[in-house]
């Protein structure tokens, strides 16, 4: 447990550590509400698998893992539960000859949280198994150069996979977070190939930057295209016409499409700039910081009312835990304590059976009480490491 345990600190660009606030009373409120949690994804598990909910979908077990093992709590001198062990194997079997570990599909998806799960196991045996599907990961960055075509909306970028190839700013992020770690984690081991093969950085970070909302970025995504005042800064989910998230504006040159900013993917934005090492004083950076400021709030993910509410609330908290963010500006100059505030939102729609579930929307999976608990854990977690 100690090997990879750089992992679950506030300091994921190594140059960032927030004082401790020392609010003893909220982590302890915090503590019982995860050991509720961990003690529900722990009587879920199909004992005879070892996975929890679907067992096509790898990272649906990948998450419990990662919140059982996030436990503040956890003594990391004793072994792992008997849960997690097992866990750990029924993510093994889905292992391709590809190096990806998933299911029936969702490549990129199953195999970044899986690596995640496996990074927190601290066992040397599972290097060789993170280093194989780094490279799947990898060659799921998009390159259309390759086929003749140049200057695609897509290049840099990384998708779910198979039918679903183009990319998006949700597994572009989360693949980014499993290189980034890996790769730390594998350096200066037999398994470390980061200098002969690695993502193509800089790409990532251009295609990223394509679904940021800016008038630049408008420009490139063609004439149809145009950005309202108040989405400026935050970002989409793929730089396309997509019908969930456009508004049709009126402008001089005629109607356009704006594509609307939403909470959740601006926390990708901003999380896949760090992993990327973008300078902190870099434009774009401050630009999603100042459109978070002004939309924060807890009642819904901004921009799209419940849906992805739990996923939101995960992308906040560990973005603003890496950041070292200690309280969030609103546009009137009011401060938010966005730890205590999270932290006593999440708990307050915890079940009383220690699990939680959107009640508001079940798109993207948040109708799954193993997928929404995991998020509220690890939201919890980020914010008691930095009380």
């Amino acid at each position: 447990m100690v090997l990879f345990g750089f992992i679950f600190t506030a300091t994921a660009q190594d140059r960032i550590s927030p004082e401790a606030d020392g609010d003893v009373s909220l982590k302890l409120e915090i503590q019982r509400a995860i050991d509720k949690g961990v003690a529900f994804l722990k009587s879920q598990q199909d004992p005879a698998t070892g996975a929890w909910s679907d067992a096509d979908v790898p990272a649906l077990s990948a998450l419990a893992i990662s919140g059982i093992l996030g436990d503040p709590s956890l003594d990391a001198s004793q072994p792992l539960s008997a849960e997690v062990e097992k866990g750990y194997e029924y993510l093994l079997s889905n292992v391709k000859p590809d190096g990806g570990i998933y299911g029936k599909g969702l490549a990129t998806y199953n195999t970044s949280l899986s690596i995640m799960a496996l990074l927190q196991s601290g066992n040397p045996e599972h290097l060789p198994v993170i280093a194989k599907a780094r490279r799947l990961l990898i060659n799921q960055q998009q390159d259309y150069d390759k086929k003749g075509v140049t200057d695609n909306l897509f290049d840099g970028g990384i998708g779910y996979g198979g039918s679903y190839a183009h990319s998006d700013l949700s597994n572009t992020h989360l693949a980014m977070e499993a290189l980034y770690y890996s790769k730390k984690a594998l350096a200066d081991t037999e398994f470390d190939q980061s200098s002969e093969f690695d993502l193509d950085w800089d790409a990532a970070i251009e295609f990223v930057s394509k679904t940021q909302n800016t008038e630049a970025t408008a420009k490139k995504l063609g004439d149809w295209a145009a950005v309202r005042e108040e989405d400026k800064g935050g970002f989409i989910y793929f730089p396309g016409d997509t019908k969930s998230e456009e508004i049709m504006l009126k402008t001089p040159e005629g109607e356009k499409t704006a594509l609307r900013s939403y909470g959740s993917m601006s926390y990708a934005g901003l999380l896949s700039f760090i992993y990327a090492d973008l300078d902190p004083e870099d434009p774009r950076i401050a630009a999603v910081m100042d459109w978070l400021q002004k939309n924060f709030t807890l009642e819904e993910n901004p921009g799209m009312d419940a849906q992805g509410l739990y996923y939101y609330y995960h992308t906040m908290s560990k973005a603003l835990a890496i950041t070292g963010t200690k309280a969030l500006v609103t546009p009137e100059g009011k401060k938010i304590d966005w730890k205590k505030e999270l932290a006593l939102k999440v708990m307050s729609t915890q079940q009383t059976d220690g699990s939680w579930i959107n009640e508001g929307s079940n798109r993207w999976m948040e109708g799954d009480s193993i997928l929404v608990t995991a998020y509220s854990l690890l939201s919890l977690q980020h914010v008691y490491r930095n009380l």
